[in-house]
């Protein structure tokens, strides 16, 4: 069974991926056959979907700009198609993972908004339909690229350079991923905290009031943001956790066939776990968290009764392995623990009926600041305990199976990603469906249940971000191992990254840097064009005082030409900080310094980013959620409702925190993973 496993692993993880989006297909046809509503709803979902095609076709024609002309530079350089042909791959993946994933959730949105006018659980159903799709269609885009492009290299020779065009792969995936998340990010963003400012706090608008100009704009930003943008951020974290375990097997356990395959049969049995979490929520009836938080439990239940089977049949008779098979099958367990507990911690800290949101709320009692100093509090506490398991995690997973025990941890906790992403879009769906039910006039009880699935969808999102960071984290070191391997393979010599070292110290302190930086751009970036959106949202009140008593029609279409034209324009600079960071780091090791050694200060480089990011991404992520989910605590009655004093100030607190969890802190996770595969695809050029 081993030697059958071995010589057929490629094929069965293709076929396992194939399945799963056979299953995503299933899922549209579902979801399509649900009702659309009556001509009002469908007016405004049109013009959702409208402004998000629009959106996504700019930015596709973009990126596609500069992938084409990186793609010519790595042609140049390796003279050779298949690193940059990996590159380009990786990249028009990442694109059709967040298109597709977004163009479901638009036609969701409708559909789960007529379907809260026949019941809860059958909103609940068709909104996590649609968020399934999207997770089933990351996992299985990435196995099935990464497999058949790898079957395409092994097929060419002996497979020596199978690995280093993966890379290329990833490297595209992970650039093509930050240009998504901030240009999504930045589009929602700006759109959401221009509609709040003057829609809440000036004119005392309702969410989403068809009287706000940038109505429209918002719900658009939902979908470009978290659809497709935690699409194209996910599919790259997959792939390149993937890469990077077969980089660590090729490197650290020569020979070892089983150790290549692994990976990607832990990824096709997820699909399995992934499709079997999604028909349990198909079939249950109750709370909407408890349920999509069993969902996750059986998927996790399932991957990990699945492993262990498999790893005995893989591994078995295999000479000479630094490890036990136990202890393999161990670092899996890991992978699926850590996921379960970053999922638990996360909610803790943004849901509404505990404690942390709770305090933000009671907190905004007392006024706008000292809702920003509770929620900056949350924010710093969230770390803390997921940092905490992450550091158990690779003590234990390094202690069972080495490096490589890392590796397929990460590797572990990654597959989970079918079910955990479909969390995530449901966030937007629901979020939507509530905008859609206000638009339309729906009757009181249907946006109650919209509502109640906007709160539950909070904090799915900040869930699925807490997770994404989690895990970019942990993957962003087995990178950092795949380029101390690769470095000292290259250079014939051990390399020592001492703290004795000066050149180390001095690339701690620049990666450090790089995510404060990043943030502070893509920060800004939004405040720019919320500030568009404002001065344009107060110019149609004054021109048009009609809007307000609902006798003139808001302009939409501005708002939403206005966050596209920002976010398409801001996006571009923070999205190539990293990359100018590497080579410019790497490049000093040639103006001979005082002995300066590029390649120990890069290697700084690499861990000072991946410190601080993982800080900065679980911070700002939670801290943004719990803003957000402490102003829905107060809408619902608590501490004055809507238009008290702690409203106002819960509005301000979210309106901070809505850049935070959907700009800059998701951006992080795949701008931490470029920095370090940029980092071993540059070694044969600066070193």
């Amino acid at each position: 069974m081993s030697q059958f496993l071995i010589s057929q692993g490629i094929l069965i993880s293709i076929v396992l991926g194939f399945a799963g989006l056979g299953c995503a297909l299933l899922l549209i046809k579902k979801v399509m056959s649900c009702s659309p509503g009556n001509d009002a709803m469908k007016r405004v979902a049109g013009a959702i979907q409208a402004g998000a095609k629009a959106y996504l076709r700019r930015q596709v024609r973009t990126v596609s700009i500069i992938a084409a002309i990186l793609t010519g530079l790595l042609w140049l350089w390796k003279g050779s198609p298949w690193v940059p042909g990996g590159f380009l791959l990786g990249a028009v993946c990442s694109m059709i993972a967040g298109y597709i994933g977004m163009r479901v959730a638009v036609v969701a949105n409708v559909r789960t908004t007529q379907a809260a006018t026949e019941g809860r659980t059958h909103a609940l159903r068709v909104a996590f339909n649609g968020g399934a799709v999207t997770g089933l269609l990351v996992v299985g885009l990435a196995l099935v690229a990464v497999s058949v492009f790898y079957s395409i290299m092994i097929s060419r020779g002996d497979g020596k350079d199978a690995i280093p065009s993966l890379v290329g792969l990833a490297l595209g995936a992970s650039l093509i991923s930050v240009f998504a998340r901030l240009g999504g990010g930045i589009y929602t963003k700006a759109a959401d905290v221009g509609a709040d400012l003057v829609g809440k706090n000036e004119n005392a608008m309702n969410e989403d009031d068809p009287r706000n100009p940038a109505t429209i704009a918002d719900n658009v930003g939902d979908n470009v943001g978290d659809c497709a943008g935690m699409a194209a951020d996910v599919f790259e974290t997959y792939a390149v956790t993937l890469i990077g375990a077969l980089l660590i097997a090729s490197l650290s356990l020569k020979g070892v066939q089983a150790a290549l395959m692994f990976p990607f049969l832990i990824g096709g049995v997820s699909i399995i776990g992934a499709v079997l979490g999604i028909l349990y929520v198909n079939v249950r009836d109750g709370s909407p968290t408890a349920i999509l938080m069993q969902g996750v439990g059986l998927s996790a239940l399932v991957s990990a009764g699945l492993n262990l089977p498999l790893t005995y049949l893989l591994f078995s008779g295999v000479p000479n392995l630094p490890f036990s098979v136990g202890g393999l099958y161990g670092a899996t367990l890991v992978g699926v623990l850590l996921t379960g507990a970053v999922v638990v911690i996360t909610n803790y800290y943004t849901a509404t009926q505990y404690a942390p949101v709770q305090k933000i709320a009671d907190a905004s009692r007392t006024g706008h600041a000292t809702n920003i100093i509770a929620g900056i509090a949350v924010g710093n506490y969230a770390t803390a305990l997921p940092v905490i398991l992450i550091c158990l995690a690779i003590v234990v997973s390094f202690t069972l199976a080495g490096l490589y025990g890392i590796a397929i941890a990460v590797m572990a906790m990654l597959s989970m990603a079918g079910i955990i992403i479909s969390l995530d879009a449901f966030g937007p769906i629901t979020d939507n469906a509530g905008g859609i039910a206000v638009m339309s006039e729906l009757p009181e009880g249907v946006r109650h249940i919209t509502d109640d699935l906007d709160a539950v969808g909070n904090t799915m999102k900040a869930v699925t971000k807490g997770y994404a960071i989690a895990s970019a984290g942990v993957a962003a070191l087995v990178l950092f191992g795949s380029y101390f391997l690769e470095l000292e393979k290259y250079l014939g010599h051990t390399v020592d990254f001492s703290l004795k070292d000066p050149c180390v110290i001095i690339g701690l302190f620049l990666g450090g840097l790089l995510p404060f930086l990043f943030s502070a751009m893509s920060m800004n970036a939004v405040g720019s064009a919320a500030q568009a959106v404002v001065m344009e949202v107060r110019r149609q009140l004054t021109e048009k005082p009609g809007i307000r008593d609902g006798t003139d029609t808001p302009d939409y279409e501005t708002c939403v030409d206005i966050v596209t034209r920002s976010a398409l324009r801001e996006m571009i600079l923070p999205a190539l900080l990293p990359l100018a960071a590497v080579l410019l780091v790497g490049s000093l090791h040639h103006l001979h310094i005082a002995n300066f050694e590029g390649y120990k200060a890069l290697g700084g480089v690499l861990m000072g980013t991946i410190v601080t990011g993982l800080f900065m991404g679980l911070s700002m992520t939670s801290a943004g959620g719990a803003w957000d989910n402490a102003k829905k605590f107060i809408e619902m009655g608590n501490y004055g409702g809507k238009g008290s004093i702690a409203h106002q100030a819960a509005v301000t607190g979210d309106t901070v925190g809505d850049p935070y969890k959907d700009t800059s802190g998701p951006a992080i996770n795949p701008m931490i993973k470029v920095v370090n595969i940029v980092a071993i695809l540059v070694i044969p050029l600066l070193f």
